[in-house]
């Protein structure tokens, strides 16, 4: 067995196995935190069918709360929150158990931020929307190593049209504030709202 001082993450070499890493750790506590309540709840759904026992909070008042009760081994949090910013969570989950793997999800445009996120004891991040199979192979991939490259990644249209998304959804749905922020025409910003989401 092998065991990280002053922690209880506890990895038996003997039980590593490639078709699931996630056999060899003792404590397979993993805590969300993300306000999108239907995301999260199909996120800790598929998580809990990979082996994960789950915790969800939907603030960084909640995220925190967990994370001094009862410190997680894994941990998927994003980045902007209603009640504040994900890296309060992930740099008091580094104070409380600092062997623990934390993944920072962000939209598209925060990228420089979740680097920041990586520096201040975030294990890796990812755009949003991340799948669980993306998120399950960043948190078992070992350090300094990147995860594999997703099978089937966004297009660039599908995030541009993502960001779009959230900066409308940001603004109120209001179409003439979202344009002005996203420095588009208004006319251009509605024929793009009209269609479907490119694959």
């Amino acid at each position: 067995m092998l065991t990280q001082p002053g922690t209880t993450a506890t990895i038996d070499p003997a039980v590593i196995n490639e078709a699931d890493p996630l056999a060899a750790f003792t404590d397979r506590s993993l805590l969300i935190v993300d306000d999108d309540k239907p995301f999260s709840t199909r996120l800790a759904r598929a998580m809990e069918s990979r082996g994960y026992h789950v915790q969800v909070a939907d603030s960084v008042a909640e995220g925190v709360s967990a994370v001094e009760a009862r410190p997680p081994a894994f941990a998927v949090i994003d980045m902007r929150l209603g009640d504040g910013n994900g890296l309060d969570v992930i740099a008091r989950l580094k104070e409380r158990r600092p062997e623990a793997r934390g993944v920072i999800l962000t939209g598209y445009g925060n990228i420089a931020t979740a680097v920041t996120a990586v520096k201040l004891g975030a294990f890796d991040y990812l755009a949003k929307p991340a799948d669980a199979d993306e998120i399950h192979g960043t948190l078992m991939a070992q350090p300094g190593e990147r995860a594999d490259p997703p099978e089937n990644p966004m297009s660039a249209d599908r995030v541009r049209w993502e960001h779009i998304q959230r900066v409308y959804e940001l603004c109120s749905r209001n179409v003439s504030e979202t344009a002005r922020r996203l420095n588009m025409h208004r006319r251009t910003l509605q024929r793009i709202l009209a269609k479907r989401a490119p694959r």
